[in-house]
């Protein structure tokens, strides 16, 4: 029997270490997804619209504004409806659906780490991008139409919101379809374009609904669909996120990636 020195640090936990080993994986999918997606073509894309919606907001101050507060959300409420859903779509769908479609996935399976890495990973670059692409043009745009620290301040609260909410959900539509992008377009356009306005229940499945209820909350500018406290308005996209990325976890352990 060997003697043990009582001088010798114990071993280090074997949960520590695992945990270690995840965080260094996560960081290292994290990095390759954000190369992965920053493709120029999804740059140019994304700078076209964000200069579009510049150009509107230049355009919307040098006309005459009957009620510059109530201009400005509608002109954050038009990008959370337009800009902010498609970006994320144009994003989200390709980091973790173009691996797969192109048969490159296998090679992020070459080590055993649980799916939502994988996921989770796709989910910060996405909205990583998403940020100063996306976000910060229309916080300028908003700052361009007019100036008011409250107006900045539910703009980028809702912005926030529906970056993290749509980065999910398109994440996990690039596992679940093989061409999301279509699918993407029905939903934004579609079912919250049209359906959504159809009725209450309808209403609760947008996401659009409840980031313009933050809107209103914050700035007392009433929207339409804007139905919900400040709180639910906030609460319920960021759990319908958290649902997409656990539904997306699941759907890729069972996803053929070969």
């Amino acid at each position: 029997m060997t003697a043990t020195d009582p001088s010798a640090p114990p071993p280090a936990p074997v949960r520590a270490s695992r945990r270690h080993d995840l965080d260094d994986v996560l960081r290292a999918e994290y990095r390759l997804l954000l190369r992965s997606v920053c493709t120029p073509g999804r740059i140019v894309a994304l700078g076209a619209l964000a200069g579009i919606s510049l150009l509107t907001a230049v355009a919307t101050r040098l006309g005459t504004l009957a009620d510059p507060l109530a201009d400005a959300v509608g002109y954050v409420n038009a990008n959370v409806a337009t800009l902010i859903p498609v970006a994320m779509l144009v994003l989200g769908a390709a980091t973790l659906g173009d691996l797969i479609e192109d048969g490159s996935m296998v090679y992020l399976w070459l080590r055993p780490v649980p799916t939502w890495i994988h996921v989770l990973a796709a989910w910060m670059a996405t909205v990583t991008v998403g940020i100063p692409l996306v976000l910060a043009p229309v916080l300028l745009g908003t700052a361009i139409v007019h100036v008011d620290g409250v107006l900045l301040v539910s703009a980028a609260v809702a912005g926030l919101v529906a970056i993290a909410a749509y980065a999910a959900l398109f994440v996990a539509a690039g596992i679940r379809f093989r061409r999301a992008l279509p699918w993407g377009l029905v939903y934004i356009l579609i079912w919250e374009g049209f359906v959504a306005s159809a009725g209450k229940t309808a209403t609760k499945l947008a996401i659009r609904s409840y980031v313009r209820s933050i809107l209103t909350s914050l700035t007392d500018v009433e929207l339409k669909l804007a139905d919900f406290s400040l709180g639910v308005g906030v609460i319920v996209p960021l759990l319908a996120g958290l649902a997409a990325l656990a539904y997306a976890s699941r759907r890729l352990a069972r996803t053929d990636v070969a």
